[in-house]
């Protein structure tokens, strides 16, 4: 079967495009949802078809060739592939078609439903967010399942990891990029005297201070923090505290540089991990051993195809060696592996 080509400002070097003008004459999503259709009617699936028409457009652009695929053959697009497609693969491709602005919502819905909790999403989703992002989350996840997220999270959390969430799903980090100096020395010592400097740990100081203040003023706080201790603050934290609230601490400094200098944690005392370089990491443990973590490592690849998977691509490999492709190449097979590829796109 033929397939429509991609629209020609389409750029396989950051996989799923990200930051492009759509130019309306390269793009026809009539054509798209035709040749979908017809990927999937009668006898057998063409699977290629699929993802090379999925995984060359836009969010935005899926969502409009999924209003074109109900208005000509009156089917939900969705229902189709769940219908036509299993396994993995099919995880791939209704991810894709997930709006957006439900994804996060959606995966905090299936980390939390059920017996047990994922508490390793929670921390993904809430603890990269900004405020907007955030209060956005908090919105989506109640129409979209009708809902209350902050008590979903303190019915399924506990202790200081509880409080540490509750304090996220408020929303009121300082988002400013003013550095107050007299503040920086009082939050690096609360910290210091909070954890190393006292017998146990004041977990809340942690999380008053991690959770509240600007990533402008914490990574001077950590610079600072490097100076009274002899550890860094992820030496801090990992020496005192333990699980899931060691790891939503780091989560959150993760987030922090804008200058990410080395590429292990805990080794430098002067470097605060970017954001990308936390879901390199978050990939690597989804490969890494024996298994795959396939939910995890389909998510954050879809989840952050139109944001910095480029610049993931590029800390993957500076950490492991690897490039990602080679990974998934290596822990995937079949149509769910050329899909993850192509929106990972070439090294």
């Amino acid at each position: 079967m033929e397939v429509p080509p991609a629209p020609h400002w389409y750029s396989t070097e950051k996989g799923t495009v990200i930051n492009v003008t759509l130019i309306p004459s390269s793009f026809d999503p009539k054509a798209d949802a035709r040749a979908l259709r017809a990927a999937m009617e009668g006898l057998g699936t063409d699977e290629k078809t699929i993802w090379q028409i999925l995984t060359a457009r836009r969010s935005a652009q899926r969502q409009r060739i999924s209003v074109e695929y109900t208005s000509i053959f009156g089917r939900d697009l969705v229902q189709d592939l769940k219908s036509e497609l299993t396994g993995n693969f099919e995880n791939v491709m209704v991810s894709l078609m997930r709006p957006k602005e439900r994804f996060d919502a959606v995966a905090l819905r299936k980390a939390m439903k059920g017996l047990g909790t994922d508490e390793g999403v929670l921390i993904e989703v809430l603890c990269t967010k900004t405020n907007q992002e955030i209060e956005d989350v908090i919105r989506d996840f109640k129409e979209e399942y009708n809902r209350d997220l902050v008590k979903d999270v303190k019915d399924e959390t506990s202790g200081h990891f509880k409080k540490m969430f509750v304090s996220i799903l408020q929303a009121h980090r300082d988002e400013s990029t003013i550095v107050d100096e007299d503040l920086v020395k009082a939050d690096a010592q609360a910290l210091y005297d909070a954890g190393e400097g006292k017998w146990g740990t004041d977990e809340s100081k942690f999380n008053e201070i991690l959770v509240t203040r600007s990533y402008a003023h914490l990574r001077q706080v950590f610079d600072v923090y490097a100076t009274i201790s002899k550890k860094d603050i992820y030496g801090a934290i990992k020496s005192e505290m333990s699980g899931d609230l060691e790891d939503g601490m780091i989560a959150i400094g993760t987030v922090m540089s804008t200058n990410c200098c080395v590429t292990l944690l805990y080794i430098s005392v002067d470097c605060v991990y970017s954001r990308p370089m936390y879901f390199s990491k978050r990939l690597y443990k989804a490969m890494k051993g024996l298994g795959t973590e396939d939910d995890n490592l389909v998510r954050i690849i879809v989840s952050r195809s139109e944001i910095d998977l480029p610049e993931i691509k590029v800390l993957f490999k500076d950490s492991y060696n690897k490039s990602l492709n080679e990974w998934v190449h290596g822990d995937t097979s079949g149509d769910y592996r050329d899909a993850l590829l192509a929106i990972i796109g070439p090294e």
